[in-house]
């Protein structure tokens, strides 16, 4: 019998077209896994309503954060850091597994949720983060980030507490990993989006070598909204994103969603 890993991303739950697409996950076998990489909705009550029914089909559900679920308002009463821990104090009470747990094994394999943001250093050579932000600004290719997210906390500095954290980690496994970020951990397949003042809000540069460094058999990751995989240092590099119906609606040739990111045969019919 076939124990299979898979793997979505960019549900964006707020979407009525995207529900029946995420009602229609389910797995193979009562045994299976899920990875959720992210952007599972805004709302943190629509997020764990979502989550709690996947984990409902799946024997474990493994979630790493995006940057919807990070989006805050003036109103809220969870802003910037503290949506994180809200949202990880809920997933915790409906047993998915985040960034902040020990980190599970499926089949001797580490899976690892992490959570790294962004800091501006995808951004064209002899820039500054503030000229490049505004070079964005000045051709209206900003991310709502940067109106939902950075007026609530420091983003380079949560990022980079997240990178030395994850490190430390990281540095404790043993073994064959799956690495999950939201976020891509290179720069290759940002250096395909149509608009490239975008690459700002897509990841940062710290994380390139982390494939090859921390035993990778696969990263996995969303946020670009155009899956597909990139081979960089031996690791394939895998986007498991839905994103809108714009975009799932379009053909896919040769696409599996939701993504199987590792299947085992334990040998039993």
């Amino acid at each position: 019998m076939k124990h299979t890993l898979w793997a979505v991303a960019d549900l964006h739950g707020a979407v009525k077209d995207n529900r029946p697409m995420i009602d229609s996950i389910a797995p193979d076998n009562p045994a299976d896994w899920l990875i959720v990489a992210g952007d599972v909705a805004e709302r943190t009550e629509l997020v764990t309503e979502i989550l709690s029914s996947l984990r409902r089909r799946f024997a474990t559900v493994v979630w790493a954060p995006g940057n919807h679920e990070l989006f805050c308002r003036s109103t809220d009463r969870h802003q910037g850091r503290a949506k994180y821990d809200e949202l990880v104090a809920a997933c915790r009470s409906i047993d998915v597994l985040t960034p902040e747990d020990p980190f599970p094994m499926f089949h001797g394999v580490t899976v690892v949720p992490l959570f790294t943001l962004y800091d501006y250093s995808f951004r064209m050579a002899g820039m500054s983060v503030e000229q490049a932000v505004q070079a964005a600004h000045d051709r209206q290719v900003v991310m709502t980030d940067q109106f939902a997210i950075a007026p609530f906390v420091d983003i380079r500095a949560w990022c980079w507490d997240r990178l030395a954290y994850s490190v430390k980690r990281l540095g404790k496994i043993s073994g064959p990993t799956i690495l999950v970020n939201h976020w891509p951990l290179v720069i290759e397949p940002v250096e395909k989006l149509a608009f490239p003042e975008l690459s700002l809000w897509c990841g940062t540069r710290h994380t390139r070598s982390w494939g090859a460094r921390y035993g990778a058999q696969a990263v996995v990751y969303g946020h670009l909204h155009t899956p597909g995989i990139t081979t960089v240092d031996n690791v394939p590099h895998i986007e498991v994103s839905l994103g809108y119906p714009r975009e799932w609606r379009r053909e896919r040739p040769d696409w599996r969603w939701p993504y199987p990111v590792m299947e085992v045969d334990d040998g039993r019919p």
